[in-house]
């Protein structure tokens, strides 16, 4: 009876300690990068065949699984019941007292066979390493001339050109075309692809590759362009997937693509995204009015295009709003957990595309800012300075190839709401008349909320917060750490200012009505947010959004 009792009790213990370990990722530990090894959003294929995407249930009922939690620890308890029961009957109780003892056992082995370990060795519970992976990239005046042979070099056969509706009509597409058609490759146009891509318009996109036999591909456009691309590629070579398949968790089910893509050359024509260097692509998930996206280095381009000729003729709040992403992407890569503070993935196929600040990210990350320094005004003031918009656009190359290793955290976690609430605001930028909808251009979306972000985070790792303000040309001297934060947002908002941008979220149709939905927006974004340098709490992030309803 003792030693039945004994299992029965340890069997418990497990069981509730296993269940309760997964906490809300608001809570998950402090700067130091204390997190919970059970939240790695890479591994829960392999946690589970079953996974189901995130909804608006869940995402409102944070205690929606706690009957789910309970249920083993219930049948747990009534067999202890049964067992105080049988006592009275010594067969009975023999009998029970074993089958009790077999099945606890039984219950320890499945527990302990079915726990997610962590690492490759058994003692491996953060991550030892980290990689890098980006796109060969290409720069220099006129290079757009050359990838139809690039293509034609690669093999291609039929190439899927993809652009929007008003690039189909510019310089870029037409130096493109020419060059395929000079070096005889054979193509077709997509040209649908929207501005801020959604769920429905990927899948558009989807179902064109699908339904053709296109062996490459090329995008001619801004971020937009090139993340439909991707999108594209993936699943033209998993015909059988949906599009939430490959979505990073909680919202998709993030399974690793382990099928070879086809060749995707992109030439960028905006010095922003740097998505021709990185696994990234995002889109609005409508249903959940909120960014998410798919990150993969599977899925990053093979030859990235940077021809400094295609920003002659871009607005100057477009060249603005764009460069704010150049900068944003590279003070959150460089701000951003240490890549040792994750998890260690069960399989390298798991280690995901944003590890977090790592040695290497951080250098192209801090050069990136460098160049934001010396040529970002230069590039918005006068659309014929060639000499800055080029350093802007390959500035933009750079970053990328620092987030897309190192990752981002809450300025990008706090814009994916942001942009997906825009519609009936009334709002559209200067420059983005064309897109003839409400928009909140991404690298605006992003900047909105940065200094208050950067106020918040600096705890958690200062002295690289002062570095970020000093690369960005501020006279960090005599500066306290303590005084990081407030320093560098002071510093990120007289750029914002001087450069044009809007007097915080309040003057883009948003009030303090919409706090409560922004941050219910956010909280899903666990692939950036979760590689903030300081832990946060939803009321945090409230805080972040009321702040930023007025910068200035």
């Amino acid at each position: 009876m003792v030693l039945a009792r004994a299992i029965l009790g340890v069997s418990l213990a497990y069981a509730t300690n296993q269940l309760t370990d997964d906490e809300d990722f608001g809570n998950r530990g402090e700067a130091s990068g204390d997190y919970d090894l059970d939240r790695e959003y890479d591994e829960i294929p392999e946690a589970s065949g079953d996974f189901q995407p995130i909804t608006n249930q869940v995402l409102n009922n944070p205690n929606a699984k706690s009957a789910e939690m309970d249920e083993p620890k219930n049948i747990l308890n009534a067999l202890e019941d049964d067992l105080a029961a049988a006592e009275q009957e010594p067969k009975l109780f023999l009998a029970l007292t074993l089958g009790v003892a077999c099945l606890c056992c039984l219950t320890l082995l499945i527990l302990l066979g079915c726990h997610r370990k962590h690492g490759i060795s058994a003692d491996q519970q953060h991550e030892v390493a980290f990689e890098m992976a980006a796109s060969n990239i290409r720069f220099g005046e006129g290079v757009t001339k050359e990838v139809g042979f690039d293509l034609k070099n690669m093999g291609a056969n039929k190439v899927l050109v993809f652009t929007d509706a008003n690039l189909a009509k510019l310089e870029p597409m037409r130096v493109a075309l020419d060059s395929l058609t000079k070096a005889q490759v054979p193509f077709e146009v997509y040209d649908r692809v929207l501005i801020e891509p959604t769920n429905e318009s990927m899948e558009d996109a989807i179902a064109f590759t699908r339904n053709n036999n296109f062996d490459a591909f090329l995008a001619v456009g801004g971020g937009s362009v090139m993340d439909t691309a991707k999108v594209a590629n993936l699943y033209k070579v998993y015909p059988e997937a949906d599009l939430l398949d490959f979505v990073n968790a909680p919202i998709g089910k993030a399974l690793p693509v382990l099928r070879a893509l086809h060749p995707l050359i992109c030439v960028t024509t905006t010095a922003g995204t740097g998505s021709e260097t990185t696994g990234v692509a995002i889109f609005d998930h409508v249903p959940l009015q909120a960014k998410t996206g798919i990150g993969n280095r599977a899925i990053k381009p093979t030859l990235g295009l940077i021809d400094p000729l295609h920003l002659k003729h871009t607005p100057k709040m477009v060249t603005s709003f764009t460069g704010f992403d150049v900068l944003c992407h590279a003070l959150e890569s460089y701000t951003a957990i240490p890549f040792k503070s994750r998890p260690a993935p069960s399989d390298p196929k798991f280690r995901p595309a944003y590890q977090g600040s790592n040695p290497v990210s951080d250098i192209w990350s801090l050069h990136a800012l460098r160049m934001c320094e010396k040529y970002f005004y230069r590039a918005v003031a006068d659309p014929e300075d060639i000499e800055a918009r080029g350093a802007m656009h390959l500035a933009s190359g750079i970053a990328g190839i620092g987030f897309g290793n190192a990752g981002v955290h809450l300025c990008h976690g706090c814009s994916y709401p942001i942009s997906g609430m825009i519609k009936g605001r009334g709002y559209t930028p200067e420059g983005y008349e064309s897109c003839g909808k409400d928009l909140v251009p991404h690298g605006l979306s992003v900047t909105i909320t940065a200094p208050e972000v950067f106020k918040f985070t600096a705890p958690g790792c200062p002295d690289r917060h002062l570095e970020g303000a000093r690369a960005l040309g501020a006279d960090t001297r005599g500066i306290k750490q303590a005084d990081a934060g407030f320093f560098l947002a002071d510093t990120v908002k007289k750029y914002m200012y001087d450069l044009g941008c809007p007097d915080g979220l309040g003057a883009m149709g948003f009030d303090s009505s919409d706090v409560d939905q922004l941050v219910t927006g956010t909280r899903p974004q666990e692939r950036v947010t979760k590689l903030a340098p300081r832990q946060f709490t939803p009321e945090d992030l409230g805080n972040i959004f009321s702040n930023s309803m007025k910068n200035y």
